[in-house]
This record gives C-alpha cells, structure tokens and sequence, in this order.
C-alpha cells in the first residue's frame, strides 16, 4: 500500500482510496482499491507501507481485505482522516451515527464538479456529450462556477473557444442541454442528488406531487406518508429543499425553462398485464425504470418495490442484488427486458 488518497463526492462524503504497487487480479492490473470509509480502514488497522490483501467485490470493484502483520515495517502509522477537505480546505466533520465524514461547505469545487457530472447522466438530465473532462474544463475556465444550473446559462462561443471542442462540438452540447429541459421531474429529482433519493424514490415523489412547488410544500409527515420514502429520506427532502443554495439552484433553473412537472401515469384496469405484479431490479438495457414502469401501469399490471410470493414476475437488469437472488429462493419467474417488451407484444397482438 503506496499511499491513501482523499476524494471529495457530490455530497461531500470524503472516500479514501488505497493506491498500490501494480497486481495482476482476475484479468485486470490493479493499482487502485476501495478502502470504504474511516471505520473500515480502523477495523483492520490498514497502514501506508502494510502488504495488503486485495479482492474483487462482485468481480469488479477491487478492495482491501485485510493485512498481512507479519510483513509490516516498522515506520507504519494508524491512518488518520484530514480534518481540512482536500479539494477546498474547509473544516470536515463526522455527523453522529454515520460512517461517512463531510466537507460542509456549499462552495466546494469537488461537490460542485461530481453534482454536475451526476446532473448529465443518462438516469437523470441525460445530457450527451458533458463527461468528467468537460465539466472539469467547464469549472477550469470559469463556465461553471455555482451550480448545475450554469450550465442552461452557457455561451455557445465561449463553449466553442475551450481546449478539444471548436464549434460542431459546442452546438452539440447546447442542443443537449436544451433538450434537457423537457425532461420530467422525477428525472430532474435524480439529478439533484438529494440524499437517498434514487430513481425510484424520485418516481413515487414525481408521479405523487406532480410539481416542484406541491413537492417544496411538502412536510416531513406527508413526504413519510409516501410508499418508499421513510423519515429519514424525508428529512433529507425537507433539509436539501430548504437550503439557501438549492432554492437558487431551483430558481435559476425554472428561469432558465427547465421543467418542473410529472406526466402522471394512472394504472389501467384492464390491459394485456391486468392483475400481475412486476419488481423491478438492476440497470435495465434501453430503458430507464420509470419508463418499465410507465408501461407495466399503462398495460394495467402493478410495481411493487420488493419480491414476495405474490410477485408475478421479476424484471431483470444488469447488476441484480438481493431481489434476484430471493426470486430465485421463492421460485418467482425472472424476465429479462427483451422477454418483457416480447410479453407486451405478444400480450397486444392476442387482445
């Protein structure tokens, strides 16, 4: 273990990272592990300098397990969280109860960077084009200063003028920023990247409220009435909304044209999917969840957010967890969403 670094996320959380001499592991040379947070490093009191053990999570993600004592040197010290955020230098605190510590301050350019880049992504603005590189460009240049919104404020010759893009470059991306702003809101819910608030979470709330303004009305206790949104999500919603820089974010963005509405999809009670009950798990090719769906209630079936005997089928993604796993146990049918869009196909062409 060479050192441990520090980088700051959209949400402040400062992960740290093992950085390795080079190993060959399970096809791949990895130099780079996960080392989790604060605690996990303490547990197996991991040292800069230590032999360490290193796996795959899920064949993918490598991570420190453990460490080989017998091998460590004798300058090794307990590692130590910073108590300044490497990105801006502002104080970090640890909030009790929570493994993960904070960089508070609104200013940081590493929460502001990694929110932007969250904004673009296909879950949530869908802005083609604005990766990690750009963005850093973006912020580099002063184009990005306060927020995501900056970005529906852009200048196409300023864009233009930036290292590797020129013009065809600059058009493409301001014709996919404004193509994002018809984009409903559960998709722009994601893209704020309030604590706790996926796709789905951010579904149930947009097809519940329906507007921005119904949504920042909300109280805790309406929010916890929500299915899938307990009270600590809920006051998470409540905190995030009622915080200086995201009333101006939201202000600049409904300014800008953004939209702040939820098509509402009503559940038909007849259809093709009349009485089944689809869960929904893993990263779905060629749709979104909402747009799964939006099809299942459309077709008059039911989503319900955890497998049970009663679920009639399991729509199946990519990188699947526990609901796989327990369909499996409970013998309850798992589709993938080539087979869900033939059922629906089949299901119409017999109606």
């Amino acid at each position: 273990l060479k050192a441990i670094t520090i980088q700051g996320g959209r949400t402040g959380v400062l992960t740290p990272a093992a950085e390795l001499e080079p190993v060959r592991l399970a096809g791949t040379t990895v130099s780079r592990a996960s080392l989790h947070n604060e605690d996990f490093i303490a547990e197996r009191d991991i040292r800069v300098g230590d032999m360490v053990w290193v796996r795959k999570a899920g064949e993918i993600i490598p991570e420190v397990i453990g460490v080989e004592l017998s091998e460590r040197p004798p300058e090794a010290v307990p590692f130590k969280m910073p108590e300044t955020c490497p990105s801006c230098g502002a104080k970090v605190r640890r909030i009790p109860g929570e493994a993960a510590t904070r960089c508070v301050s609104p200013e940081c350019p590493a929460q502001l960077l990694r929110g932007v880049e969250h904004f673009a992504t296909r879950q949530a603005m869908d802005i083609e084009g604005l990766g990690p590189a750009l963005v850093q460009s973006l912020h580099e240049h002063g184009l990005i200063q306060t927020s995501a919104a900056d970005l529906y404020y852009l200048d196409k010759e300023q864009v233009a003028a930036l290292p590797r893009m020129g013009p065809k470059a600059a058009q493409n991306l301001m014709e996919g920023i404004e193509r994002s702003k018809t984009r409903p809101l559960s998709r722009l819910l994601v893209a704020l990247g309030i604590p706790q608030v996926g796709q789905k979470a951010a579904y149930v709330l947009a097809q519940t409220f329906k507007t921005m303004d119904n949504l920042r009305k909300a109280t805790k206790e309406e929010l916890s009435a929500v299915p899938d949104i307990g009270p600590v999500t809920a006051e998470n919603i409540v905190s995030w909304l009622a915080s200086e820089p995201a009333k101006h974010m939201l202000e600049r963005l409904a300014q800008a044209g953004v939209n702040m509405t939820e098509p509402v999809v009503e559940a038909s009670s007849e259809g093709p999917l009349a009485g089944k009950t689809f869960v929904i798990t893993g990263t779905l090719a060629g749709m979104t969840r909402e747009e799964a769906t939006e099809k299942i209630l459309a077709a008059g079936g039911t989503v319900a957010s955890a497998v049970s005997k009663n679920t009639d089928f399991l729509l199946c993604g990519e990188k699947a967890g526990s609901k796989l796993a327990k369909a499996e146990k409970l013998g309850v049918p798992v589709i993938s969403v080539e087979e869900f869009l033939q059922m629906l196909e089949d299901s119409a062409s017999n109606s």
